[in-house]
């Protein structure tokens, strides 16, 4: 996809003037509600837009039209990284986005998108839906008036875009990377600056020389935002985010106003789009890679053992401080977190990863 065309489509024009009746309180007609969904995804962006808009749609279609999303992209309303406190003051009911975008009101928030040599996403289900996680990130929620639902689901991310191969860690001493939430402060121990910022903005600055090295997703969206034109070394697997998910944040006290089965129509299209975003990554990255590799001459490359090594060290000195956090609530959502890694990587790794083993080895036709 040529990124010109991409961006001229998902409407990366900054944030515009609104219409004051843009702003106005949602309509309420018959029983029928709008309610406003601000993103931090490009318009049509793959997989996470799309999955957002059809989010959006899917809550509009099961209630049938009593409760309708309007679906306003990374700066048609607010800018992208403003999307949950646009929820906060009541400029929106809902925002669609990724919970360690928002680290800066709590560290607890990081465990509920991906965590360095954490969770899978399948991990993160079964801990945010059986296992506690869902509670304790109400607690967090419940200090800004919000609540947040697992909504989308990318699997395992890719490492990032570097502009020269790594042979260690002495090749990231200084680098000017682009990556967010507790996954930054694994590179940042390693020697990285790191800086987070939207999607939108990552070309530009890779482009001017701002960054030196970016990650986002993977090569769905990475080959959307045109990352392969600036850098060539592309490094797999991502070992910050093993399983990244998206949320959906309503306003708690208005959602606690909808009927109850309009509450479930809410909790029910998001677990459905839950999965959904994630079979479309699986069915896309693959597809994009190929493209990138054949079109593109990319190179596809893994972390040196130096590297992964260090940042699972790294890793494990963040996980430490959080289980000994003075923020109370901090110090709980670790502990829930490390609890429940130790139950459901049993299964990963003890069956998972052993059937994936075997089939690598095995099956091929």
């Amino acid at each position: 996809m040529d990124r010109r065309s991409f961006i001229t489509k998902a409407g990366f024009a900054g944030v515009g003037a609104v219409a004051a009746s843009t702003l106005s309180a949602p309509a309420i007609a018959q029983g029928n509600q709008t309610w406003r969904m601000v993103t931090t995804w490009p318009k049509n962006f793959p997989g996470l837009g799309v999955g957002a808009q059809r989010l959006a749609d899917r809550i509009t279609t099961m209630s049938g039209g009593r409760l309708t999303i309007q679906l306003y992209a990374a700066g048609e309303l607010v800018p992208p990284l403003q999307s949950l406190d646009a929820v906060i003051d009541g400029s929106a009911e809902m925002s669609h986005g990724a919970a360690y975008y928002w680290q800066n009101k709590s560290t607890g928030l990081n465990f509920f998108t991906g965590v360095p040599y954490g969770m899978t996403s399948r991990e993160l289900t079964a801990w945010v839906h059986h296992l506690g996680g869902q509670e304790i990130w109400d607690e967090i929620y419940d200090q800004f008036g919000v609540q947040g639902f697992l909504s989308g689901d990318t699997g395992t991310q890719a490492g990032g875009w570097f502009r020269n191969e790594l042979t260690g860690v002495s090749d990231v001493q200084g680098l000017r990377f682009r990556t967010p939430g507790l996954g930054g402060q694994v590179w940042e121990k390693l020697g990285a600056s790191v800086t987070n910022m939207a999607a939108g903005e990552i070309f530009q600055a890779l482009q001017s020389g701002t960054l030196d090295a970016a990650e986002f997703v993977g090569p769905y969206n990475d080959l959307a935002l045109g990352f392969h034109q600036i850098a060539k070394n592309y490094y797999f697997p991502s070992f910050i985010e093993p399983g990244l998910a998206t949320e959906l944040v309503v306003d708690k006290a208005k959602f606690q106003e909808l009927p109850e089965d309009l509450q479930a129509v809410v909790k029910t299209a998001c677990a459905a789009e839950y999965d959904n975003v994630a079979a479309d990554f699986a069915a896309n990255d693959p597809r994009a890679l190929q493209t990138l590799v054949n079109d593109h001459g990319v190179q596809i490359r893994q972390f040196p053992d130096e590297i992964l090594e260090a940042g699972a060290n790294a890793a494990k000195e963040i996980m430490q401080g959080l289980l000994e956090s003075d923020d109370a609530l901090t110090k709980k959502t670790a502990e829930s977190f490390v609890s429940a890694l130790n139950i459901v990587r049993q299964k990963t790794e003890g069956t998972d990863s052993l059937f994936i083993q075997a089939r690598e080895k095995y099956f091929q036709i």
